[in-house]
């Protein structure tokens, strides 16, 4: 017998909400498909742009190095990927399994460069903060 091919899902996160980003990408995980997540750095936040910054600081502040947590990632792709790991039960086989089969990264590989993308993310306005940006300012 022959392994079944696991469908692939490419999205596009340029201008995209992380939360509903990350209830999708977990949803299609669960269902068995490969998602990669390309352009993560460019993933938005909604809220106050202050407020985000602060509340990232104090978390990472409050992991000292006697500590055991909490792990709060200083990369763009990290900061998704965990977003959509709080999505799944992780720590269950089927949810470690859908965590397994996510990618993402923060450019666009060149394997990904000519496929075809799901886009995400719509141009709109309002207060929010990029991924990049955040990483840049909790550092």
């Amino acid at each position: 017998m022959k392994p079944e091919k696991t469908a692939k899902v490419i999205i596009d996160g340029t201008n995209a909400v992380m939360g509903r980003l990350a209830s999708y990408a977990a949803k299609q995980a669960l269902l068995g498909k490969e998602i990669i997540i390309v352009n993560a750095n460019r993933v938005r936040i909604n809220g106050n742009k202050k407020n985000i910054v602060d509340e990232t600081a104090r978390a990472i502040k409050r992991g000292g190095s006697s500590m055991k947590g909490p792990k709060i990632e200083r990369n763009p792709e990290r900061m998704l990927k965990r977003a959509i790991r709080g999505m799944l039960s992780h720590k269950q086989g089927r949810g470690q399994k859908a965590v397994n089969r996510i990618m993402c990264y923060n450019e666009t590989p060149k394997e990904y460069e000519e496929t075809k993308k799901i886009i995400a993310g719509k141009e709109k306005g309002g207060r929010f903060i990029e991924l990049k940006e955040l990483a840049r300012l909790v550092k």
